[in-house]
């Protein structure tokens, strides 16, 4: 009697401790390490205030993930619907908003941009993971396999046109990548991906010649000139052009902030977004490139460890679907800069400038731990149960 009435505090006062004792240090080494690589880069390359305001949206980022990996994370399932049905809302609305550079991506708030589609990623996660799970018995069926894709095809319709055909790109990843960590067959995922090749051939090559234009030209223009860079350096590759004189000018250990002149002078398109890490490339050269792929392959791998270790499928595909996120934003935007991808306009996880991104990478690490948590403290409760 008197050993249940000493152990009962230490129980209720275990997974508060927990949610505190049992996070992943090094996923949080990678992340803080990577939102220190991006202040310095944004300082260096385009100023203090987009650095500033890039250290206070982390902050946000890092309050909401705080709060978010003190949650068990299987209470997310039961709202799935509504996840889902929220993420195509927002990437409604976004059609009636003002278009700001030519886009319509973007929800006005004060101080802040919304965007849409980077939240859609996330939603996108946790709502096809519960969807998922639901049919967890039945996931060697095709029509599985179809529901699931075809859930992540819908938003990703509704993101290209925007246009923002990087993060339709991800969508499509996620759905993908949430199919294989779930277990289906690889006749079903190699159908898919012939399917995706045959899209890729009839929207770039067999329609055009149809005179059907699925994509617009300045799409197009992007997803092939990476092909053949110096076809038309003064239009299309000229961004390539440019981020490859600026990654090879860094050499070793860089050119420093002050000599950095491809990004100092605006040579270099976009150094604060889509190509910061040429400018990372530039100013720090090998060494400071290789840090930043090295945060990365940190973060990854402890996704990966998280997705091995989860108590539960749910918590599993969520890890999945996080992977894929990162994962294909990383190779794609590095593979741009060095010229083995197209444009697509995918930012580069914590380092690209952008409140919504920042955010959005923040709620995945929160989720990641979370899992994480939860992975312990059922380990914990089992090594107890047996003793």
């Amino acid at each position: 009697m008197s050993a249940n009435a000493i152990q009962a505090p230490e129980t209720s006062r275990g997974p508060r401790l927990a949610s505190l004792l049992l996070i992943d240090p090094l996923l949080l080494l990678a992340v803080l390490g990577l939102v220190a690589c991006s202040v310095i880069t944004l300082h260096g390359a385009v100023g203090s205030s987009s650095a500033e305001r890039q250290a206070v949206y982390a902050s946000i980022g890092f309050v909401i993930a705080l709060i978010l990996m003190r949650f068990d994370y299987s209470r997310l399932r039961e709202y799935k619907y509504g996840f889902y049905g929220l993420m195509i809302v927002l990437n409604i609305v976004v059609f009636g908003m003002p278009a700001i550079q030519g886009s319509r991506r973007w929800i006005p708030l004060p101080g802040f941009e919304f965007q849409s589609s980077e939240f859609g990623k996330v939603l996108l996660i946790v709502a096809l993971a519960g969807f998922l799970v639901d049919r967890s018995r039945r996931l060697h069926e095709r029509r599985t396999t179809a529901r699931i894709m075809l859930l992540a095809l819908i938003p990703a319709m509704l993101v290209i046109p925007q246009p923002d055909l990087g993060t339709g790109m991800v969508y499509v990843a996620i759905g993908f990548m949430v199919l294989v960590v779930a277990g289906t067959s690889w006749k079903q995922l190699t159908g898919l991906v012939t399917l995706f090749v045959c899209a890729i051939v009839i929207a770039l090559v067999a329609a055009p010649a149809l005179g059907v234009h699925p994509l617009s030209k300045y799409q197009t223009e992007r997803l092939t000139g990476f092909l053949n860079p110096s076809s038309n350096p003064q239009n299309q590759t000229y961004q390539i052009g440019q981020s490859l004189i600026a990654i090879g000018s860094g050499e070793k250990t860089g050119r420093g902030v002050a000599n950095a002149t491809e990004t100092k002078l605006d040579f270099l398109p976009a150094p604060n977004t889509d190509f910061i890490f040429a400018a990372i490339g530039e100013t720090y050269g090998f060494v400071g490139a290789a840090i930043v792929l090295s945060l990365y392959a940190l973060l990854i791998w402890r996704a990966l460890r998280i997705l091995t270790m989860s108590k539960n499928l749910y918590g599993t595909v969520i890890a999945g679907g996080i992977l894929a996120m990162l994962m294909f934003q990383v190779f794609v935007n590095v593979g741009m800069t060095v010229g083995i991808m197209p444009i697509t306009g995918v930012p580069l996880p914590l380092i690209s400038y952008g409140g919504s991104s920042v955010v959005v990478t923040f709620i995945a690490f929160g989720l990641l731990q979370s899992i994480h948590i939860q992975a312990r403290l059922t380990a914990v409760g089992k090594s107890r149960t047996l003793l």
